[in-house]
């Protein structure tokens, strides 16, 4: 019997109708692809052809599409917007940006992890990458920075050693994204140069509740010289408009259990939406005078500059307003350099800033295959470019005309770009004499003064999460010598905290380490090393999720869902089922999670709407109750109807719920969110 042959594939008939505005498929070279379903074979059943072009092109590419990942930062997510400046500053810099008040200038921003893999959860306690590529009008410039301003180590050649230590182990290939294993203790128990970055990397600012709730540091000392070439200290600075906000360690871990993509998800949402998201570029500047007199070297990266003795100076914002049109055409392949400055930016001695500057475009050949990967669109200038660098994988643009060198005596366009003495950058002229020496400065010694300043200037809540940091990922180090080393080390930083991390983990208090440097506890608390100090009376860019089913109030709903737009929160309404929700006068409503796909950890503020018959029927639901009772420990906001009580009551929170939880019989919304602006109850969650 004859078989019936077919040009139907998987996708079904390929001959599809479609207007003239539909492009046709073409490979690569061009060639309109008249059958994407079928190899080209010897007979319908007979072998594979090699000449099918079309094919081999297609396999090929995908058989190389994976690039290798980031060694660091490999989980990273990215959008456009802009930087305008504020007021120019021609007294501080010659950079073009800075010159003309609201120039806008085009931007790219990569958030990112820096320990995981490409696939690991966003809520990892961990620093987060804050990586600015601004495409100035002198060529683009990178500020490679991270959420906390200092770092663990001072030498970039002991950057190979930290990153091995944080990552998976060489044995054992985990664990994945966190710290809280032997090797990366045991590396840091043995640089005590690293304890102020403890101190920030186990405070609330290593989990962060969103990109789009973080401050931004260029952590180094760079320099800012102006058209006579004198030149001034800076530190770099992004501050949220929205406020800082972090959430605690039991919620991140719920959190990257019901969402792994919550912090991509979440600058996705506001950028679609129209939220857009804003930062100002702040400015430390100090001179030379300052820098001989503070008490700490402004070279060192590990120390940071407090900003009660050298004032934040707003120069300007950055706004987000566009993702990406494609992940890996853009995110992936940008190649941030900390060596990419314009002309009225240059370097200091930071010895790591010195190791990075080689690092980060030695990398780039690795991780994108070619010397060429500037020809990429994410990585090129917008400003016009010219120079005499030819050839490489994936040439696209080779200078043309007869001359390919420098200098060349050909005239006119024939002899190609010029240098420019008048306008070129010029590096500050520096005197540095001294012997070759493989030796740290002595005044990089002070390894605790600061991360002693740093815990006392945290609230009582945020040392508490400290200390539980410290303890969990101390808890999870098999080893009793490292653990005790670290003891050792707290006890230079503050007796109540290495008393407090010994409790938790059962341990007896060592001697002190011996200090290089003796500690000055004299250094005052720093206000704006906290973030509940800080915190903004606005809820904007947060999230209001709403627990609703059949029988809900619906006027009180749609007061709530109003007065959540009119303070620019975005209300999300959770159901016992997605789709359509019979409200109390009839109408309907779409729910836009499911009760166990949208639990309230993943909200800033919670309210409950439930009729009698609804309270009955959540709780006997577990993952309703369970939406209430984590609500609740978690130091939420909670807005509720009066049946909503019974379920309360089920989910086991007191009869008498105290501050923070509100009947919206006897509060208008409007005075619920007001109030729902300090965010949590902190006496309340655990």
């Amino acid at each position: 019997m004859a078989r019936e042959t077919s040009r139907r594939g998987s996708a079904g008939e390929i001959h599809q109708t479609s207007g003239n505005d539909v492009p046709r498929l073409t490979t690569q070279q061009g060639t309109p692809v008249s059958d994407d379903q079928n190899t080209l074979r010897q007979g319908p059943r007979g072998p594979a052809l090699m000449e099918d072009f079309h094919f081999r092109e297609k396999l090929f590419h995908f058989d190389h599409e994976r690039i290798p990942e980031r060694v660091v930062h490999a989980r990273g997510y990215g959008a456009h917007g802009y930087f305008e400046t504020y007021d120019p500053i021609p007294e501080l810099t010659r950079a073009d940006l800075f010159q003309r008040k609201g120039e806008k200038t085009p931007a790219f921003v990569r958030f990112s992890t820096v320990a995981g893999n490409k696939g690991s959860a966003d809520l990892a306690r961990d620093v987060r990458g804050f990586a600015v590529r601004l495409y100035t009008k002198e060529g683009n410039w990178d500020i490679v920075g991270n959420n906390i301003p200092v770092f663990f180590i001072q030498d970039a050649i002991k950057f190979p050693d930290l990153i091995h230590a944080a990552k998976q182990a060489p044995d054992r290939a985990f664990p994945q994204a966190q710290t809280a294993h032997d090797n990366f203790w045991d590396f840091i128990s043995l640089m005590p140069e690293a304890m102020n970055m403890v101190m920030w990397t186990m405070s609330d600012r290593a989990i962060p509740r969103s990109f789009r709730f973080m401050e931004g540091f260029g952590v180094h000392t760079f320099r800012m010289v102006n058209a006579e070439g004198q030149s001034h200290f800076v530190k770099f600075h992004w501050k949220p408009k929205q406020g800082v906000q972090s959430v605690t360690w039991p919620e991140a871990l719920r959190i990257n259990g019901a969402d792994p993509d919550f912090h991509r998800r979440d600058l996705w949402e506001a950028i679609q939406s129209g939220d857009y998201t804003e930062w100002e570029l702040g400015l430390q500047v100090f001179d030379d005078d300052f820098a001989d007199s503070f008490d700490f070297d402004v070279l060192d990266a590990t120390k940071l500059i407090p900003e009660e003795l050298v004032p934040v100076r707003k120069v300007g914002r950055l706004v987000l307003d566009r993702m990406v049109d494609n992940f890996f055409a853009e995110t992936e392949q940008v190649a941030f350099q900390t060596g990419n400055i314009v002309p009225g930016i240059d370097f200091t001695d930071d010895p790591l800033l010195q190791g990075r500057n080689f690092s980060y475009l030695d990398t780039q050949l690795k991780r994108l295959g070619s010397p060429n990967f500037a020809h990429l669109p994410i990585n090129a200038p917008k400003c016009p470019f010219h120079h005499f660098q030819q050839d490489g994988h994936m040439a696209m643009q080779n200078p043309t005309g007869r001359a390919n060198y420098e200098p060349n005596s050909w005239g006119g366009a024939e002899g190609g770009p010029r240098e420019s003495p008048e306008d070129g950058f010029q590096s500050l002229p520096e005197e540095n004499p001294g012997p070759k020496v493989r030796e740290r400065s002595e005044t990089f010694a002070d390894h605790y003064s600061q991360a002693r300043q740093f815990y006392i200037s945290q609230t009582e809540v945020e040392q508490r999460h400290i200390v539980d940091a410290l303890v969990f990922e101390l808890s999870k180090v098999e080893t009793p010598a490292v653990r005790t080393r670290m003891l050792s080390h707290l006890l230079n930083i503050h007796t109540d905290l290495a008393e407090a991390t010994a409790e938790g983990l059962g341990m007896e208090l060592p001697e002190p380490a011996e200090p290089a440097f003796p500690v000055n506890e004299s250094l005052p608390a720093s206000p704006a090393l906290s973030i509940l100090k800080n915190g903004l009376e606005s809820l904007a860019g947060r999230k209001l999720g709403i627990l609703i089913s059949d029988g809900a109030d619906a006027e009180a709903l749609a007061s709530l869902t109003e007065a959540a737009k009119e303070a620019g929160v975005r209300p999300v309404l959770v159901g016992p089922r997605v789709g359509s929700v019979t409200l109390s006068d009839g109408s309907t409503t779409e729910a836009d999670e499911k009760i166990d796909g949208g639990p309230s950890v993943l909200f800033d503020v919670a309210a409950i709407l439930v009729d009698g018959d609804g309270a009955k029927a959540l709780g006997a639901m577990h993952a309703a109750r369970t939406w209430v009772a984590d609500a609740w420990a978690h130091g939420k906001f909670i807005a509720h109807s009066t049946d909503a009580e019974a379920l309360m009551t089920r989910a086991g929170m007191p009869e008498d719920p105290g501050e923070g939880v509100m009947c919206l019989d006897h509060t208008s919304a409007a005075d619920f969110l007001s109030a729902a602006t300090a965010l949590r109850i902190w006496d309340r969650a655990p």
